[in-house]
């Protein structure tokens, strides 16, 4: 019998009648050295959240001061929209994918977080109209109105530095995986085969090699990619 753990992740008020959705544990399931990546990417997420929060304010201050309500609204429908979707369409997938040596969840993360690449540029330029408060509409509010200008202009600095970190950490984890043998085929053959997502693979993989039947991993196998060096 495989036993799975609590899930723990998001971690919801008691009061709210919703249950966490993932288990995450970084200290347990990740390699040590990968946690610091790992982890790193996922404060990345956390700094893309709060980015797209201040975001709405910037896009409220535009409002407020002549600016077009749209904006608005589409900021508040990107901070509702890519808060969790991120989270589980690339970061999800790169914690799978460190977690168990996946090549699939690596091809995963690669392709869906490099159009979040380009996406934070995009939103970094601000173009009107899209919702985003960026350089082009920070810069061009300037002269209507300086104070909402100044609080657009923080969005557009965050995003800036999202889209840049985000840019070196797509680098980094495609350095680790290129340097620890994974390739394109590699992806194909675990989704040819089912093990990318076969729970009795997984279970009876992860019972030979921990003999340990009250827990169990989504992944069992342990990664083997080089360490890096982001500290």
């Amino acid at each position: 019998m495989i036993w799975k753990k609590a899930n723990n992740f998001p971690p919801l008020p008691k009061f709210i009648p919703l249950k966490p959705c993932f288990y995450q544990n970084f200290e347990e399931e990740i390699p040590d050295q990968h946690r610091t990546l790992v982890k790193k990417v996922y404060y990345l997420w956390n700094l893309y959240c709060v980015t797209l929060f201040v975001n709405l304010i910037a896009c409220l201050a535009w409002w407020i001061a002549g600016g077009n309500g749209a904006n608005f609204g589409l900021a508040f429908v990107w901070l509702l929209l890519f808060s969790p979707c991120s989270y589980i369409c690339w970061f999800r997938p790169l914690y799978k994918a460190f977690r168990a040596d996946s090549s699939f969840n690596f091809m995963a993360f690669f392709f869906i977080f490099g159009f979040q690449f380009i996406l934070a540029v995009i939103q970094a330029i601000g173009i009107s109209g899209w919702g985003v408060s960026g350089w082009f509409a920070a810069c061009g509010f300037f002269k209507s109105n300086v104070g909402a200008a100044i609080v657009m202009l923080i969005a557009a600095i965050m995003f800036t530095v999202v889209a840049a970190m985000m840019g070196l950490a797509i680098f980094r984890v495609h350095r680790l995986y290129r340097g620890g043998g994974g390739s394109f085929q590699k992806a194909q053959e675990e989704w040819s085969n089912g093990t990318w997502n076969n729970a009795q693979v997984r279970g009876g993989a992860f019972q030979a090699v921990s003999g340990s039947g009250n827990t169990l991993p989504q992944y069992p196998s342990v990664p083997n990619y080089p360490s890096d060096n982001w500290n």
